[in-house]
């Protein structure tokens, strides 16, 4: 009797345990994005602002509006129980309530690199480049760098419409002729997390982190001679396009960055001007509907604001990009030519190169003993180098060989001084493979790639007494292969729409050099106290800022082109081959990368400037790829701000959306070996457009995959005016393959002058 009473206890105890969970869950309020159709408004309001406070207070007497947003969508964000968005998501005139997503950043020689310093004269003149505002959302800027010097800029752009947002630690003096403006949005942010710590970060345009300085700069920075990180990558250091304006919209913060804030800083650059938006910020992938960004990126798109965005540091794992709209260029990154080697020496007499930014007191010749971490620890994650895992007495003015992984590669290195560790080892694992990311160390340290670590813990294991040194290497360039896909670029394919193909290109985003902020050191640990201008990061965080200054330098040479041309110029012109004629290799694999990997290619922006043809895409485009989606009206309205209806009559295809590449994706036949006789036929079609001279284009295709034919009507086009439009279908017949199965080709129009290349990727499921 006394258990079965007890077991009604905990019953009971259990039950009402959940209703109060629930009951708090209901009240808890939490932010949301409500998007109206301002179309619906009654005519007994006499402004919108009315009727958004008037749907309110309906659904909450208590919320009140964090922003109201009128370019990108109209609406506002608000802070509502569950209850409360359910009843505001019945009122007429909503078209949606999103919950409040958190995004994350994606964190000199490159000039030289992709050819604009020995072809600046191809690129337009100093004050048509002047003209073309970069608005960056990030996390703010550090205004006293000289990357923001104004010297020999004419007046601010008469079509600027933005302003200097100042505070105690942002005076009006920041901006200039070049950083011409800035803003900060942390209602959305404070509403979540509570207001923000001046004590560790500005509730200002200032750049507390150092990201957002270091992908303005990289995408508009002026020229600074004489700059380096502790001498490493000494030169000049500037962005790509060192003529245009930058405006900073401070959207991220020390706890992340918050989809209503990122609404209102896309909405008021809209409203500001901006002709580029570089965003190297990410979230979890979902329906385009979903995705505050790919809303907001449409809506500027359809202003003609270009939208780069970075792929994501999720690699190489397959399908694992983020921003992944078709309407934005999404960037991967790859490797410069440049390098900083250390070099670590065994007692065996074997060396081995690796890469490090350590720019202390170096070790001596002498070889001093070597251990690995998994051997001076109790823990399981000592290997990793974990903080406190490593026992001083096993460490002691050794060097010693850490895994990567987990935890920060700057912090292992931390921890093995903190235990007495003479320097350090960072070698990779299989999943980092040959890829080697420099970082700014505190004591002696080479990173090393998979293979010369699995060599170096081999000689740990076997020799009596494993003695090594490591020692620096400095600046190199002209390193062979260059360049390479780095390992943590995300990869296709596009889970989303799988037809099509993503990323767009890629372009450099490892151990980059460009500005930085004063509030924090270069490794970003709260520790380090160093002061730097210029930091050296990787990342696709830097890919991004690249790609968005090339933009601006095409926009400027092409006041007219649309968002679309611009980003077929960078993508039918980039490179997927070097020089000799191999394929860019994939650091992840050592093995050749595919279009799943580097999308179009490499940029190229010389070619860019000169495409000869573009694939241009309209908002009219976009519906009819709405309606292969199967989007309902009010989700269409989300996007266009248009009534728009798709005929019933009419097929649509995501496929014929006129898009520089081509992803096709295809299931595998049920029955023996996967049904290898049937066959599956998909047609694409596209439109190309002139932006060079008079001109035959003759097709041709390359294909690594047998067992899908490829046929191109008609196999010539010929353009005798500017713009003027001709189209051309892709037949594809393809036989059943096993599921999982991938294969490639490429299809290009040259008419002898111009080559204008799109990749073909094939997926069988």
């Amino acid at each position: 009797m006394r258990t079965w009473r007890l077991s009604i206890l905990v019953f009971l105890s259990f039950h009402f345990a959940l209703i109060v969970a629930e009951g708090i869950e209901h009240r808890q309020k939490n932010t949301y994005i409500v998007h109206m159709d301002k179309s619906s408004m009654p005519e007994t309001f006499n402004d919108h602002f009315q009727w958004y406070d008037s749907s309110l207070k309906m659904a909450s007497s208590s919320a009140d509006m964090l922003y109201t947003y009128n370019n990108i969508v109209h609406g506002f964000s608000t802070r509502l129980t569950t209850e409360e968005a359910e009843l505001l998501r019945g009122q007429l005139g909503i078209l949606s309530v999103l919950p409040e997503a958190r995004y994350e950043l994606h964190t000199t020689r490159t000039p030289e690199f992709l050819g604009l310093g020995q072809n600046d004269a191809f690129f337009p003149q100093a004050d048509l480049a002047s003209e073309v505002i970069v608005g960056v959302l990030d996390t703010g800027v550090w205004p006293e760098l000289k990357s923001f010097d104004d010297t020999g800029l004419g007046p601010v752009p008469s079509s600027w419409r933005g302003e200097c947002e100042t505070s105690k630690t942002f005076p009006l003096s920041s901006c200039n002729r070049k950083l011409i403006g800035a803003r900060f949005f942390p209602r959305g942010y404070e509403a979540t997390v509570g207001p923000v710590n001046e004590t560790f970060e500005s509730r200002s345009p200032r750049d507390d982190d150092g990201h957002g300085s270091h992908t303005s700069t990289t995408a508009a920075g002026s020229p600074v001679e004489g700059a380096s990180l502790f001498g490493f990558a000494a030169g000049t250091a500037r962005g790509m396009a060192t003529h245009a304006r930058v405006a900073a919209y401070k959207v991220c913060w020390l706890g992340g960055c918050f989809s209503s804030d990122i609404l209102a800083a896309m909405d008021k650059a809209v409203e500001d001007g901006v002709n580029v938006l570089s965003m190297s910020i990410g979230g979890g992938l979902t329906g385009y509907s979903g995705d505050i960004i790919s809303i907001g990126a449409f809506r500027a798109m359809e202003q003609g604001i270009l939208i780069s965005c970075s792929a994501g540091n999720g690699g190489p794992a397959s399908g694992s990009l983020t921003n992944v709209a078709p309407w934005i260029t999404t960037v991967g990154a790859g490797t410069l030519d440049r390098d900083f080697p250390a070099f670590v020496m065994l007692g065996d007499g074997k060396k081995f190169s690796g890469s490090s930014l350590y720019s202390g007191k170096p070790l001596s010749d002498s070889l001093i003993p070597l251990v690995y971490a998994g051997n001076a620890t109790t823990s399981p994650n000592g290997k990793l180098c974990f903080p406190g895992t490593l026992i001083p007495s096993k460490v002691a003015g050794k060097i010693v060989v850490c895994d990567r992984g987990s935890n920060s590669r700057v912090q292992k290195g931390l921890v093995v001084k903190d235990a007495g560790g003479a320097g350090m080892v960072l070698a990779n694992t299989e999943y980092f493979g040959e890829e080697l990311v420099a970082d700014a160390h505190f004591l002696p340290t080479a990173a090393v790639g998979q293979k010369a670590g699995d060599s170096i813990r081999s000689y740990i294991s076997s020799a009596p007494t494993p003695m090594a040194t490591i020692s620096p290497g400095g600046t190199q360039v002209g390193i062979r292969p260059s360049p390479v896909v780095a390992s943590f670029s995300s990869r296709g394919p596009n889970l989303v729409t799988p037809e099509i193909l993503k990323p767009d290109i890629i372009a450099p985003g490892v151990n980059i050099l460009a500005g930085w902020t004063e509030a924090v050191g270069p490794t970003g640990l709260g520790v380090d106290t160093r002061k730097v201008s210029f930091n050296i990061v990787s990342g696709t965080s830097m890919s991004c800022p690249h790609v968005s200054g090339l933009a601006a330098l095409l926009k400027a040479a092409h006041p007219d082109w649309s968002p679309a041309a611009i980003k077929s110029a960078l993508m039918t012109t980039a490179y997927k081959t070097y020089r000799g004629g191999k394929t860019i290799q994939d650091v992840a694999t050592g093995s050749p990368a595919t279009p799943f990997d580097y999308g179009a290619g490499h940029v190229n922006p010389i070619a860019a400037l000169d495409p000869g043809l573009v694939y241009d895409t309209t908002v009219d485009d976009y519906l009819g790829f709405f309606c292969a989606l199967d989007y309902r009206q009010d989700q269409i309205k989300r996007f266009t701000n248009r009534d728009f209806a798709c005929d019933t009559n009419k097929k649509y295809s995501v496929g014929d959306l006129n898009y520089p590449s081509f992803a096709v994706p295809l299931q595998t036949a049920s029955g023996k070996g996967g049904g290898s006789g049937e066959l599956t036929v998909v047609k694409y079609t596209r439109t190309l457009t002139n932006v060079g001279t008079p001109a035959t284009y003759k097709v041709s295709v390359s294909s690594q995959i047998s067992s899908v034919k490829i046929s191109v009507e008609p196999e010539s086009l010929t353009f005798s005016q500017p713009n003027e439009m001709k189209s051309y279908t892709v037949t594809f017949t393809a036989s059943s393959m096993p599921s999982g199965m991938t294969g490639f080709a490429h299809l290009e129009w040259s008419d002898g002058k111009h080559v204008v290349g799109s990749p073909v990727a094939f997926s069988w499921t």
